[in-house]
């Protein structure tokens, strides 16, 4: 499967800032290692020009972006330290979320190997989250007539509040975010479907209340692209999660996921989402398995 990647995405922080920068190259090299990505699959995206991002953000919160004139509460708020360089990483992972889109418009399915900034509101970053890569995604496409409807399936254990935020009033865009109802951010935004999870939920009844939700969320949407942001933050010992599912309850959680978009037909875009377990290859680790479910889609 091809899939958007670019070394830059890594952008280096102090060794105790909680976000694992490692983990892009870690799971691109583990992706390439087991065969799931050969490298000619790989898609290098160029930074977004400044008005795609205005299709969703706005002119002033962009300026103060540009010029690095985010206030000290600004920069707090976002939660890593501002640089030139992550502004331009910003605008690549954005940029490989509609490089990926577009290729799952042609092919059915790819990924971006970062992605699922979903804490980026339309004027403000919260949460490690710049720019709304989703949202700037959905927004272009739509603007060139190429898709319509989009759906968002939001399963990081933090609800998508900058999304849900951004398509609040759009009919175009269903928003479906299912989280740890107390866990970040505490003064939750409205998705289109929100479906907030107990602290310590498992396996069994994560899936089954996915399961109960997941084909309504498709009829409802009649999306002619769907968006998942395959945050691995739900896996026991996530420094940020409160849930408690394993290794394979993800997997089986991914396969539900790719098996039901890709049954109907819909073409499918994969992006990261968050997941801070203990070590960053452990993370990587966890990334890696909805991209091994996705590419037996290509076998079948």
């Amino acid at each position: 499967m091809k899939c958007s990647y670019h070394p830059d995405y890594r952008v280096y922080l102090p060794v105790d800032h909680p976000f694992p920068m490692g983990k892009y190259p870690l799971l691109m090299q583990r992706l390439v290692q087991q065969s799931i990505v050969r490298p000619q699959d790989l898609l290098e995206p160029v930074p977004l020009p400044r008005a795609t991002l205005e299709l969703v953000h706005t002119a002033d919160y962009l300026d103060k972006l540009e010029s690095a004139a985010l206030t000290p509460a600004q920069i707090r708020r976002l939660g890593i330290p501002w640089s030139d360089s992550l502004w331009r990483r910003s605008r690549l992972a954005a940029a490989g979320t509609l490089l990926a889109a577009r290729q799952s418009l042609l092919e059915g399915l790819a990924g971006n190997l970062a992605g699922g900034t979903h804490h980026a509101f339309a004027d403000h970053a919260e949460g490690f989250c710049v720019l709304n890569d989703v949202a700037i995604a959905i927004r272009q496409l739509q603007q060139e007539g190429a898709i319509r409807r989009a759906a968002v399936i939001d399963l990081d254990v933090h609800q998508g509040n900058g999304t849900a935020s951004i398509f609040e009033n759009d009919a175009a865009v269903f928003t479906f975010s299912m989280h740890g109802q107390k866990n970040y951010p505490l003064d939750k935004m409205r998705s289109s479907l929100d479906v907030g999870l107990p602290d310590g939920t498992g396996d069994d009844e994560y899936l089954s209340t996915l399961a109960s939700h997941l084909p309504a969320v498709l009829d409802a949407s009649d999306p002619d692209l769907v968006f998942y942001l395959a945050g691995v933050d739900v896996v026991a010992g996530d420094r940020y999660g409160k849930l408690a599912m394993t290794e394979n309850g993800l997997r089986a959680r991914e396969r539900m996921v790719i098996d039901a978009v890709r049954a109907r037909k819909i073409p499918l875009t994969i992006v990261l989402g968050g997941g801070y377990a203990a070590d960053t290859m452990r993370t990587a680790q966890l990334h890696a398995h909805v991209f091994r479910e996705s590419a037996r889609q290509f076998t079948k």
